[in-house]
């Protein structure tokens, strides 16, 4: 038995200190986990539980990476999130069990055609259109959580042409790893491969063609990546 075309080939990530590639499956993405980006977005962030978005594995785009600009947009944004990367899935994971899932960690940013987000919200529509794009959710090179300390107190920033525009640390995080993973897993089948971008601080912004991106967080990595002229 053969495919009647050929299978499109597997994304995949670089993980540190290897030659070993890590396979992307599906990119879910947390909505306002962070307090203050919440609040500069106009929602409280006492009054909502969790909620999710995805991209597809396509949208990946490795270190040193160059992001073509998105077409039908002029307000690309940049959000500077932890990526957290699945070894194995299920559903209805306890959150006692969830870090058993995780295979390690890497630095994403989720970008936003934001003037398209922000029609949908005004239509009452899916954010799909906003959300995904070619090269909408660059990450580094993945980090084993062996090799991870303890993740509340690292920082988190990003920086454009050596300007920093977010800075936050990861205890800023309304809802942590084994949560979001248990509450993603009720509602979806987690598989080994998915990616899931966990939030992003206050400071989200536009990016213009040209601009030099520097996404790190203490402790797990740096991403590079410049948008195309």
């Amino acid at each position: 038995m053969a495919y009647v075309i050929p299978p499109a080939a597997t994304t995949s990530l670089a993980v540190v200190g290897t030659q070993d590639l890590f396979p992307v499956h599906n990119i879910y993405c947390v909505g306002r986990n962070y307090a203050d980006h919440a609040i500069e977005m106009g929602h409280d962030p006492d009054r909502e539980p969790p909620f999710f978005f995805m991209k597809p594995a396509y949208a990946c785009l490795g270190d040193q990476g160059v992001m073509a600009y998105p077409g039908e947009s002029e307000d690309v944004h940049h959000e500077v999130e932890l990526v957290v990367a699945l070894q194995s899935g299920g559903q209805n994971i306890p959150v006692a069990d969830a870090m058993a899932c995780v295979y390690g960690y890497g630095v994403g940013i989720d970008m936003t055609r934001r003037d398209l987000q922000a029609q949908a919200k005004q239509l009452a529509r899916p954010w799909d259109a906003g959300k995904v794009f070619l090269h909408a959710a660059p990450c580094s090179a993945l980090r084993p959580q062996a090799q991870v300390g303890e993740l509340a107190a690292a920082v988190i920033n990003l920086a454009i042409n050596g300007e920093q525009k977010q800075h936050g640390t990861l205890d800023q995080m309304i809802w942590r790893v084994p949560e979001i993973i248990s509450r993603l897993s009720m509602l979806f089948p987690l598989l080994p491969g998915d990616l899931i971008f966990t939030g992003t601080p206050a400071g989200v912004g536009p990016v213009q063609r040209g601009d030099r991106l520097h996404a790190a967080i203490a402790g797990i990595g740096e991403l590079h990546i410049q948008v195309a002229p």
